[in-house]
């Protein structure tokens, strides 16, 4: 998504190409195949979900055609995992692959785990707090609802008076494959339930979109050889990429 003279200018395949992607249901059948996408064009050339959809319709309310609204539809229907997983940019993790990116990301690590070791911050954990708690037997225990972001900015204590970046901590977070969202919805108003403004992002953790084997099942591999997997399946599908760029990317 280059901009030039100012303009957002928007990659894309040709309408009548066949190998453009049509629906929000292609789309999750492409991210299952490559294991992992990039929503839009990066270092990488092809290796996003921006790269193979048509041009002319983000951002245009078409839930039929608008790739935006897709992730919308494609979070909502918990097959793939959305959140900013690509160098602090959006993108989608297939179920198969996601164990490989949160060994990776988290070093191994459960949260709790890592903030009793000094590796998470206390801004991290008041966020966290909302969605992990333990139990009598200091089991892990997530919380099932997703919580809205700006709910999550007032009850972890961000905004004024309060922590400060709020965005960045959630950004570190999802980039750690400990939260992703789980849904758009509209705000409602108390007075008549009537929906009003832009969709918000809902936000839960992982463990709960799928179950906590699928997320830590990956633990006992090295992190790094988890790295090395993801490098190597990003060369498979696209082998003109120099690794360089597919590492800076992934990192």
């Amino acid at each position: 998504m280059p901009n030039e003279s100012g303009d957002w200018i928007m990659k894309g395949l040709e309408w009548d190409d066949p190998y453009r992607i049509r629906t929000w249901e292609e789309l999750i059948n492409y991210i299952n195949q490559v294991g992992f996408l990039p929503l839009f064009a990066n270092e990488v050339p092809g290796f996003s979900a921006e790269e193979h959809v048509s041009p002319n319709f983000w951002w245009s309310g078409d839930a039929e055609q608008d790739p935006w609204l897709w992730r919308e539809i494609i979070a909502r229907s918990g097959k793939v995992a959305y959140g900013k997983f690509f160098n602090k940019k959006a993108g989608f993790i297939s179920k198969e692959w996601f164990s490989t990116f949160a060994n990776y990301r988290r070093n191994g690590y459960d949260f709790d785990a890592l903030y009793e070791d000094g590796y998470a911050s206390l801004r991290s954990k008041k966020i966290m707090d909302l969605f992990i708690k333990s139990d009598a037997d200091d089991d892990l225990e997530f919380i099932e609802e997703p919580i809205y972001s700006n709910e999550m900015k007032q009850k972890a204590g961000f905004g004024k008076g309060g922590e400060k970046n709020f965005d960045g901590v959630l950004t570190d977070l999802q980039m750690k494959t400990y939260l992703v969202i789980r849904d758009f919805r509209k705000r409602k108003r108390k007075k008549d339930g009537a929906e009003y403004g832009w969709p918000i992002a809902l936000y839960t953790a992982p463990e709960v979109l799928w179950n906590y084997d699928t997320v830590a099942g990956s633990y006992r591999e090295d992190p790094d050889a988890s790295f090395e997997k993801l490098i190597n399946r990003v060369k498979e599908e696209y082998p003109w990429a120099p690794e360089e760029q597919i590492r800076k990317v992934l990192k």
